[in-house]
This record gives structure tokens, sequence and C-alpha cells, in this order.
């Protein structure tokens, strides 16, 4: 799944169309965004993303026929939190900035304990019934108030959006196991660990090699190396790069549908798609649980 959080910021418009186009080219159709990407980046209010999307989607060509797009409410500031009216109001706005008529999957972008699951999953309900939404699903919950979500009633929950890498296996303990047992596909984020799993920040001298290096402190202590090191003995095995080897891991979990990664040019996006051509054999998989324990 293509992650839509770099357009309009690390990506520009004409560098995102490009991506855009070389993703369907390649056979990918779906699309993840949010109505608060990029609202973090200093002179960015929240809507870029979906708005460099909505004007790719505009050109026409049949990119919106191949498309499925999925997009995110309750984590920006101007539409927060969970309540009915805020949902359909963040989902009007997420429309007109798309350019499209329908949102192929809308995703609760964080749980808000201030609202029942009922009145949440009812307006989700509504917001198919008048055709402005196909499919819906969560993201950042707790396997506990996912129960509720579903037994709330309304619309069935088709996905969950967690973070699940080589660097972050938490979810395999509860959440992963629910998903499956509750036919829930799994997106998840942060396949690369922000980076880190592509093997550019190995050292404290490589923190300067983009806008995320100073995140790195965090892998780069603890397993970090210990995981990059099994990972580059599966890529001398195999021949993949590190990236492709971490989106390959992820892919043969149980209830994982597919890693979302994001990509700031078509040679970079060309390599991620070589990972659905990577695979790894139950032993490779193993020296990379190993390392990744």
């Amino acid at each position: 799944m293509l992650g839509g959080n770099v357009f309009g910021f690390t990506a520009d418009e004409k560098a995102s169309f490009a991506v855009l186009d070389a993703f369907l080219d390649a056979g990918g159709n779906a699309i993840d965004t949010a109505d608060v990407y990029s609202a973090w980046v200093p002179g960015h209010a929240g809507g870029e993303s979906e708005t460099v999307l909505g004007k790719w989607i505009a050109q026409g060509g049949g990119r919106r026929e191949k498309a499925l797009i999925a997009t995110k409410v309750a984590k920006w500031p101007k539409f927060p939190g969970l309540k009915r009216e805020n949902i359909f109001a963040a989902c009007e706005d997420s429309l007109r900035r798309l350019q499209t008529d329908v949102i192929d999957l809308y995703q609760l972008h964080e749980d808000d304990l201030s609202v029942a699951p009922e009145e949440y999953m009812g307006a989700l309900a509504d917001l198919i019934k008048a055709g402005k939404v196909r499919a819906v699903g969560l993201s950042n919950f707790t396997p506990e108030r996912t129960l509720a979500a579903i037994a709330a009633g309304g619309p069935r929950v088709e996905t969950m959006q967690p973070e699940y890498s080589l660097m972050s296996r938490e979810i395999e303990a509860e959440m992963a196991p629910l998903c499956v047992r509750e036919n829930i596909s799994l997106i998840t984020y942060f396949a690369l660990a922000s980076g880190y799993l592509s093997g550019k920040y190995r050292s404290v001298a490589d923190k300067g090699k983009s806008v995320r290096g100073g995140g790195m402190d965090g892998y780069m202590q603890g397993k970090g190396p210990a995981v990059l090191a099994a990972m580059d003995a599966v890529s001398a095995k195999t021949g993949a790069t590190l990236p492709q080897i971490a989106l390959a891991w992820l892919m043969a979990k149980p209830g994982v549908a597919a890693p979302i990664a994001s990509a700031t040019s078509v040679a970079q996006l060309k390599e991620l798609m070589g990972a659905i051509e990577v695979s790894l054999t139950p032993e490779d998989i193993a020296a990379l649980d190993a390392a990744s324990a």
C-alpha cells in the first residue's frame, strides 16, 4: 500500500504525481493518506496530502477508477476526535480535497475515549448508507476498544492500521491474533521504522542524511544493529535490498494484507515494489525474528 504522508511534504506535487503514476503502472492500487497529513510541518496547516492526491485524481485518465483511496479522521486539530458531527464534517472536507465523491476506505485514525463506540460506528454506517464511504477501518485502537467497536454494530471493521515492523512487534501479542480471529486485514505503518530499516542510518554521522535522521537514536541502540546485521545476511543470500526484506518479512506475517510504504521518487517506488517478488525462506524469517525479538 502506497503511503501518502510524503505528498506535499518531502515529495512536492510533481514528484508525487510521478510516484502515483508509476505505482499504478506497476500494478499497485491502494493509496493511504489522512486529513492531518502534513500538519506537523512548519508552515503547513494539514490537508496537504489529500490536496495533492485530489489534484492527481483530477487529471483523469482512469486514475480514480484504478485507485483505492484510504483516508482517516480524528487526529487533525481542525477535526479532532470521533463525535458524530465531526466525522461527517471531516469526511465532507476530505471528499472536497480528494476531488472524489466516495472514499473507498475511511479509517478512524485514533480512538476517542470520550465517545461511545455506538456513536462513531453509527456515523460510519450513515456515511456508507449515503454512498460517501465504501468500507471502514480502525487505526491505533487497543484490542479492547476494537472489540467494543465490533460489538457496537454498524459496518463491519475491515481493516486495522497499527505500527508494525522488525523494530516494533508489539501487536503480535494481542492485536494481530485478534485481527486474524475476526478476519480484519492488517495494513501496517512505519514498515521501515521511519527509514532505519533501509540501512541508511548505521552511525551517528548518518543522522544528517535526511530530516528523519534525528529520530534514529532509539533505533541505533538496543536491537537495531543486530536487526540490520540479520537483514544484511538475508540480503547477501537473496540479492534483495534491505527495504525489500523489511516489507517481505511483514507480508509473510499472519493477518497482514499489506504494509504501507512511502516513496519520494520513482526509483524508490520501484525498489519498494520489488518486495513483492522477494520470497523469504522459513530460515530467513526465523533469523529475522530472532534478531528483532
